[in-house]
This record gives structure tokens, sequence and C-alpha cells, in this order.
């Protein structure tokens, strides 16, 4: 055996980048640093570069298939579709094996979503119930921002108890649906019928997997 072998130190195998992304609180931390850093480039003589980058068209072509937006739209709609699926998967884990198996630890989280929509809506419209144009804004408070609360979370890492994590982020998801259901029915001009169908398929679809996967 070669001596250089044998004498050689061990090689760590987690880089500092691959250690960092293994802390829980490592989206929370960039969570922050990015919105510090986006709020520093939008309110210095960087705002111009800013907006520049966020409007950097961004495109994808399949033959006669070409989805071509901005990169702000990706960012909004791509980015968090794929972080609402993620944060709906651990709901969905904790709805059949975790604390929200039991049906009475949902009756909290829902009313506390109903009251931190309600409120906020109210104290807003009784502020501007003289303007009929700041009305329109009047479900701007109801919406919580679930990333920020999670990512905010996560900073205290294992300081928090896990029940008080999932009652948070139960509490934010069903918010952010209450949110997402007035945005459908007070600030939308027309459904779209069409993807809406195609929703109620693929949801049907995903229960028929499911049962036909329990009964085999």
């Amino acid at each position: 055996m070669d001596d250089r072998e044998e004498h050689s130190p061990p090689v760590k195998d987690d880089s500092f980048l691959a250690s960092f992304l293994k802390m829980e609180s490592a989206g929370g931390m960039l969570l922050i640093f990015a919105a510090v850093l986006a709020c520093i480039c939008a309110n210095t003589p960087l705002q111009e570069y800013y907006v520049l980058f966020l409007d950097i068209p961004v495109e994808i072509r399949v033959g006669a298939l070409e989805v071509s937006k901005p990169l702000l739209l990706w960012i909004n709609d791509g980015l968090m579709a794929i972080f609402f699926f993620l944060v709906g998967l651990e709901l969905k884990r904790e709805l059949i094996e975790g604390e929200l198996s039991d049906r009475r630890n949902i009756i909290l989280p829902g009313v506390g979503a109903i009251g931190g929509m309600a409120v906020p809506a109210l104290i807003y419209a009784y502020f501007n119930r003289h303007d009929s144009a700041a009305m329109a804004g009047w479900a701007i408070p109801a919406a919580t921002d679930i990333a920020f609360a999670l990512g905010v979370l996560s900073l205290l890492g294992s300081r928090v108890p896990t029940s008080i994590k999932i009652f948070l982020t139960s509490l934010a998801i069903f918010d952010d649906l209450g949110a997402i259901l007035i945005i459908a029915f007070f600030y939308t001009e027309e459904l779209s019928i069409a993807a809406l169908l195609v929703v109620g398929c693929c949801v049907l679809t995903l229960v028929l997997l499911q049962r036909l996967k329990a009964e085999g």
C-alpha cells in the first residue's frame, strides 16, 4: 500500500454549500437575504438595472407551442407554483399521518385563517369607506405572505415546537387559499371554464390513482 494513501488526511464529503443547504434555517436565511437585496436595489440607483433584470424575456418553445413571459412572471407564477406544491405535499403528509390527521386539529387553523382575513379587511374598509377607489383594494391586507411566514419561522430552527410550525403552516395555507378564492370571485372578470375542467380532471385522476394504489 502506498504510504501517501495510508497517511493522507480524510477528505470531507460535504462542501460549505452542501452543509449550508442541509441547515433547517437555510431557506429562511436565503429568503431574508434576497428580500433585503431586492429592497436595496429597488431604492437605490440600481433600480433601473433591477427593473431591466425582471423584464428579461424568458421563453420555452416546443414546435408551435411557445410560452414567452418576462422573468418577473416566471418567478411570481412559476416558482410560486412549485413552492405551493411542496407546501401542499407537506400539508398532505400532516393530514394523513401527522398532527392534522385528527380533524379537530384543523378547526383552530381554519378559524384563525378566517379571522386573519376578515379582521384586516374590515379595518381597511373602515378607514377607506369614503374612498371608492381605495375600497377596491379591500382584499389586499387579507392575504398572508406564506413564504415569509415560513421563512422567518425556519430561522428559529429546532427552538420552535413542531406543533407550532404545523399550526402556522396550516393557517398560512388556509389563508392563502381564501385569498385565491377572493381573487377568483371578486377580482376576475371571467373565469376560465376550460382551465377549471382541466384541473378538475387532474384532481379526479389523482384521487382515482390513490384509491387504486390503496386497494392494490
